[in-house]
């Protein structure tokens, strides 16, 4: 069904529809007959430009190349995270949100002006491989991935399933460059694991998606039933996801009416979302894990609990992924990811760039090696340093330099640590320092509350 071009998606992080509005993209600009002048003017040598290069450029052109072109330069003049979408990536991407898209399994976002690892996907061939956030990609297929805009870098590292796609990784504390030939594959994301740990909850989100609330809600019942005492909700490399998601997440472990986030625009226009409290979990002792890898609307979460005291944060500093995304359907099927507002905790913190501050930092352990994709059913073999190529030109393997120093996450159909996993895929108490943390924390509040005095 065809969409009206008056209707516009909010969205928070790496993927999509958030809530819906009605709207016309109007500037201010465009209200005064002045600056409505000005824009003309300004319209009117970009026609010149356009003509001159169809007459006279060394090669035939297209008008909608051309044009395409020229929207993409003007949003990359914005910030990172405002992209034009063609019809295909528009439709693309809201598939994403069901949970099944194709490609590799890495969440990428801009960091210090870099193409950086936001996480990989738990169970996808990124993560076999040993990609870890905090990565920054250097190159995609030997080709730099300087001034490569996040859209642009997604569809470089999508394809068909079967397919490879070579990634040249720069690490923090390795010397020279990590390559990794990845196979592209259908990425399935499982987004709420649980398991009881020592009689405690534990409840991990891989990721934001329609169903997580719903999800998680059915696992909180089952802890109920088992008369478990406290929680822990682990967020670490959840890159983040649908804002209505994290608001429904944060609902139930909050009372009634309490502000979960709120969102702040050009024109000081405050959107504010409220907590339900329809099935909420009891005040029962809780902590929430992050790191390097949670983003967006983890850090919505997280952010809410700690405001309102409500569990204790433990690990690493998150990602810092605080700006707004509203999608916008053009005419003929394709899309406008433009940056509108920013997003704050109940206490008016804004994370973008800064993230989330532990109560409790808990630094990961590196327990994992990285590793090269072998061929499947082999084991897969350590990734080995790149070749430098022969008289590189300076700066040639930097990444991008030409972002506005925020950060923005999005999946690429496609901090620094993987967490450790056991055969089950989930994290191993025995290795997991920061779960470990977590558990005797847990431990410590049940004896600290049954102590009496004399």
């Amino acid at each position: 069904m065809e969409q009206s071009p008056r209707r516009r998606f909010w969205m928070v992080g790496p993927v999509i529809v958030l809530a819906l509005v009605f709207g016309v993209l109007i500037g201010k600009g465009w209200e005064h007959t002045g600056h409505a002048t000005e824009s003309y003017e300004e319209l009117k040598t970009f026609s010149e430009v356009l003509t001159q290069v169809q007459k006279n450029y060394v090669d035939d052109t297209k008008v909608k190349d051309l044009v395409q072109g020229a929207i993409r330069g003007m949003l990359s003049t914005l910030d990172p995270h405002s992209a034009y979408m063609t019809a295909e990536m528009y439709k693309e991407m809201q598939v994403e949100t069901k949970g099944e898209f194709g490609g590799v399994g890495i969440q990428i976002g801009v960091k210090e002006n870099r193409l950086a690892v936001i996480a990989p996907i738990e169970g996808t061939p990124a993560y076999r491989a040993g990609i870890k956030a905090g990565d920054y990609i250097t190159k995609v297929n030997d080709e730099t991935t300087k001034d490569l805009t996040l859209m642009d870098a997604v569809q470089k590292m999508r394809g068909p399933k079967g397919t490879k796609v070579n990634l040249t990784i720069q690490r923090e504390g390795t010397a020279d460059p990590l390559q990794f030939t990845l196979v592209r594959d259908t990425i399935k994301i499982e987004s709420v694991k649980s398991k009881v740990l020592e009689n405690i909850g534990y409840v991990r989100l891989t990721q934001f998606q329609e169903a997580t609330g719903r999800d998680l809600s059915r696992v909180l019942k089952q802890f109920k039933e088992q008369k478990l005492q406290s929680t822990i909700l682990d967020l670490r490399n959840n890159p983040g996801g649908l804002l209505t998601a994290a608001v429904e997440v944060s609902e139930q472990f909050l009372p009634n009416g309490k502000l979960v986030v709120y969102t702040k625009g050009r024109e000081s226009k405050k959107d504010e979302w409220f907590a339900k409290g329809k099935d909420q979990m009891d005040d029962s002792p809780m902590i929430v894990l992050v790191n390097e890898g949670s983003a967006s609307a983890s850090e919505i979460v997280a952010g809410a609990l700690q405001d309102y005291g409500r569990a204790v944060i433990v690990g690493t500093t998150s990602f810092g992924k605080g700006s707004v995304q509203t999608i916008l359907p053009l005419g003929d099927g394709s899309g406008l990811r433009l940056t509108t507002a920013k997003y704050y905790t109940p206490k008016g913190r804004s994370i973008q760039s800064t993230g989330i501050t532990p109560d409790i930092v808990v630094k990961q352990q590196n327990a994992v090696v990285a590793k090269a994709e072998g061929k499947p059913g082999e084991k897969e073999p350590e990734a080995k340093p790149a070749k430098p190529p022969a008289a590189a030109p300076q700066g040639k393997d930097q990444a991008p330099a030409n972002g506005k120093g925020s950060d923005d996450a999005t999946r690429n159909g496609a901090g620094p640590s993987i967490l450790p996993v056991d055969a089950a895929g989930d994290p191993s108490l025995e290795q997991d320092v920061q779960l470990q943390k977590a558990v005797e924390l847990l431990k410590t509040w049940k004896i600290f509350k049954e102590l009496r005095p004399a």
